[in-house]
C-alpha cells in the first residue's frame, strides 16, 4: 500500500545524529530524523531534538562559575555537544522553534539543491479525514554510538554505522489533538505509536503527502487492569493503547508562513 509513497518520502527524509559528552566523560548519542522542505535547505524536525543545545548553554554558565569560584562540579554537566544533519560538513545556520508544538524549522548551510532529488508536498490541513491510512518513517532499531576523539575534540561516528536503515510503520489517522484551552489543532493522532529514532520524521499518506512531523507517543489507559501472578506475587497489569502524535500540518504551515519559508501544499 505504501511502497510507492515510501520511495517518494525517502528522497527527502534524512537522519540526524545528536551527541553529548558530560563532565565525567560519558558520551551519549541518539538517532532521529528530519524532512528537507525545499531547495533553500529548510528542514522540519521535532523541537525536542534541540534540547541538548539548550541544556549545554545552561551548563556553560555553571561550568564558568565553577572554574571561577571552585567547588564540586556536577558530573552530568554537558561539556560538548554535536548535531550531524544528514551529511558531513553541513550545519544548521538558522532555526525557528515552537516549543508548544514540538516543531523546529531550520536552514542547513551549505546546501546544494541537487543533494535531494525531491521535496515534500504537505497535506492541506483543511482536508484531513479520520480513518485515512498513514505511515511513519524514521530510523529506529539501529544502534549508533558516537565516540569522543580527545585529539581533535570531535565526536566520531563508528565506521559502518551509517547509512542508517529506514523503518516504516503504518496506522490510521484517528483524531486531531487541540492545544489546551484552544479550539485550534496542534497535533494529529495515529493508531500506531512512534518509535525511538522516528522523532522528527514524516507521517505520510499513500500518495506520499506529508501529514505531520513525528513528535511523541502517548499511552491511553484502556481501563483494563488484570491481576497476574509474577514470582509468586499478585500484581496489577495496567493496559494501554500506544498512539502516535505528530505536529499538525497547520502548525507547520503557520510557522513557515511567519518566517517566509516556502512549502508546497496539496
Amino acid at each position: 500500500m505504501f511502497a510507492d509513497a515510501y520511495e517518494i518520502v525517502t528522497r527527502f527524509t534524512r537522519p540526524a545524529v545528536v551527541s553529548t559528552r558530560t563532565w565525567d566523560g560519558t558520551v551519549t548519542s541518539g538517532l532521529a530524523a528530519f524532512v528537507v522542505l525545499n531547495e533553500d535547505g529548510w528542514v522540519a524536525t521535532a523541537a525536542h531534538l534541540l534540547s541538548p543545545l539548550l541544556v549545554w548553554r545552561e551548563h556553560q554558565d555553571k561550568i564558568a562559575r565553577h572554574r571561577e569560584k571552585g567547588g564540586k562540579p556536577n558530573r552530568k554537566w554537558i561539556t560538548n555537544h554535536s548535531f550531524w544533519w544528514g551529511w558531513d560538513g553541513i550545519n544548521m545556520a538558522e532555526v525557528h522553534v515552537r516549543k508548544e508544538s514540538d516543531l523546529a524549522l531550520g536552514r542547513l548551510e551549505p546546501f546544494e539543491p541537487g543533494i535531494v532529488s525531491d521535496y515534500p508536498v504537505l497535506k492541506d490541513p483543511g482536508s484531513l479525514r479520520p480513518g485515512t491510512s498513514l505511515c511513519r518513517l524514521g530510523f529506529p532499531f539501529h544502534e549508533l554510538k558516537t565516540q569522543w576523539d580527545a585529539k581533535t575534540e570531535q565526536f566520531l561516528v563508528p565506521e559502518g554505522a551509517l547509512p542508517a536503515p529506514l523503518f516504516p510503520i503504518e496506522g490510521i489517522f484517528t483524531r486531531q489533538v487541540r492545544a489546551e484551552g484552544s479550539i485550534l489543532p496542534r497535533f494529529i493522532e495515529t493508531s500506531s505509536p512512534g518509535l525511538q529514532g522516528q522523532s522528527g520524521g514524516p507521517v505520510f499518506d499513500t500518495q506520499g503527502r506529508v501529514w505531520g512531523i513525528q513528535s511523541r507517543t502517548h499511552h491511553l489507559n484502556l481501563g483494563f487492569s488484570p491481576r497476574l501472578e509474577v514470582a509468586g506475587k499478585q500484581v496489577t497489569e495496567h493496559q494501554f493503547l500506544n498512539v502516535g502524535l505528530a505536529v499538525h500540518p497547520s502548525e507547520i504551515l503557520d510557522l513557515a508562513d511567519e518566517k517566509d519559508i516556502q512549502i508546497t501544499v496539496g
